[in-house]
């Protein structure tokens, strides 16, 4: 799909209304991982270099009252005293982040206040030209996530008002039919995608349409329930496709192997066996674990169990794979041209297990290096490629979990239908 971008339009002397993927992790009010803030600056910093009288930047900060409500049942739970505005505070106002971002691009970022988005034309227009200005979190209102397209439409026509342009590039929230990320634009007198927009739609939509074969895909993770779709999507051009991670134990029962205490969906077992039956009628190679790293229970500390062969005991789950399966991910992965990966292979958040993933990193890597297109989608793909010091080393590390994954899925996402040539 072609997308319009921002470098389609003139900015100079115009308000713009832009839409960010802030939704960063939060500690007693302090950003922990500024990941996708840095990936944002780009956009923000071309924006401001076209002599903009103003960019408003809003965003998502997690989703405040289902998180309190949560933390307040803990809270009472366990007999402790809840303070939900200070909870809300520390984990969803957007003040920190502005303060963050500031120090980041070396210039002011004005917080719009803590009374929420609406009535915020006046301010932004009185504001210095060149300034830049920050929301507080969308999804402090009801409208912003709602269901009802009239509902929606309330916020994102205010929204609109405060810019002549509107700019998406949180590809995090594409897949969200919401206020901000995909009603905006029909009332944004022009709408086009940031930088960061443009790139993951570059790299993800072309695995589907059009990749540059062999493609290898890596389909890791706990559930094959979450993944059905991507792996059946995937089997159109796959060459190969590699299943780890826990989900690997539901598609070894579907074809007859024990599995010991490892995670096994029982209600997917049929649906594992149409995906078997579907790759072999494609001629698509499905690489599953050979052998195992295994364990008694599922903690960091416990003892690392070799299993030499594909069936385990029924006193071990599985773990992460072995040293059979990981000369098998190197033969398939030496071979591809294009390699997208989304899902560890085990449970590498526990340094014991954390080999298999480990591998996969570095596999993908080297592909990088030999000329090959590596992307690498999810959040705990990317966690890992973090972890372990390669996410320079992929053509692409995408933003966006869910986005991604229902990118590759072959769905539709409404905050990039929204910023299409056709539109």
């Amino acid at each position: 799909m072609a997308i319009k971008t921002v470098k389609t339009v003139d900015l100079k002397g115009k308000r713009v209304i832009m839409r960010v993927d802030f939704n960063v992790p939060m500690k007693d009010g302090a950003v922990q991982d500024d990941t996708r803030i840095v990936a944002a600056i780009p956009t923000i910093t071309y924006i401001l270099e076209q002599g903009v009288k103003t960019l408003t930047l809003m965003s998502h900060l997690g989703d405040p009252a289902k998180d309190a409500k949560k933390a307040q049942e803990k809270a009472e739970k366990d007999g402790k005293p809840f303070d939900k505005d200070a909870y809300i505070k520390g984990k969803h106002r957007l003040a920190p982040v502005a303060a963050y971002l500031e120090k980041k691009l070396g210039r002011p970022v004005i917080f719009a206040g803590e009374d929420g988005c609406y009535g915020k034309r006046a301010f932004i227009e009185s504001q210095p030209d060149g300034s830049v200005i920050m929301l507080e979190n969308t999804r402090f209102h009801k409208e912003e996530t709602a269901k009802d397209a009239a509902e929606r439409d309330k916020l994102a026509k205010e929204l609109a008002s405060y810019g002549e342009v509107f700019v998406n590039d949180a590809f995090g929230t594409a897949h969200r039919d919401h206020a901000s990320t995909a009603s905006i634009a029909k009332f944004a007198p022009v709408s086009v995608a940031g930088f960061l927009m443009e790139k993951e739609v570059d790299y993800l939509e072309p695995i589907v349409t059009n990749p540059q074969k062999p493609l290898a895909a890596i389909i890791g993770g706990a559930k094959v329930s979450s993944k059905i779709a991507v792996l059946e999507s995937l089997l159109k051009n796959a060459a190969v496709l590699v299943i780890g991670g826990g989900m690997a134990y539901t598609f070894l029962k579907a074809q007859g192997h024990k599995v010991g205490k490892s995670l096994v969906e029982d209600d997917q077992i049929d649906t594992a066996r149409k995906i078997l039956e579907a790759a072999k009628n494609a001629g698509v190679e499905i690489i599953l674990p050979a052998d195992h790293l295994a364990a008694e229970t599922f903690d960091a500390a416990a003892k690392p169990v070799p299993i030499d062969g594909v069936d385990l005991p029924d006193t071990l789950m599985g773990m992460d794979v072995g040293p059979k399966t990981l000369e098998k991910y190197q033969a398939a992965l030496e071979k591809a041209k294009t390699i997208v990966w989304n899902g560890p292979v085990g449970v590498f958040e526990f340094d014991a297990f954390a080999k298999g993933t480990e591998a996969v990193a570095k596999l993908t890597a080297a592909a990088t290096g030999r000329g090959s297109i590596t992307v690498v989608g999810g959040g705990d793909s990317v966690a890992a490629v973090n972890k372990f010091g390669l996410a320079n080393k992929m053509s692409h590390v995408s933003t966006g979990g869910g986005a991604s994954l229902e990118l590759l899925e072959g769905k539709k996402l409404p905050g990039i239908e929204q910023i299409t040539e056709n539109k």
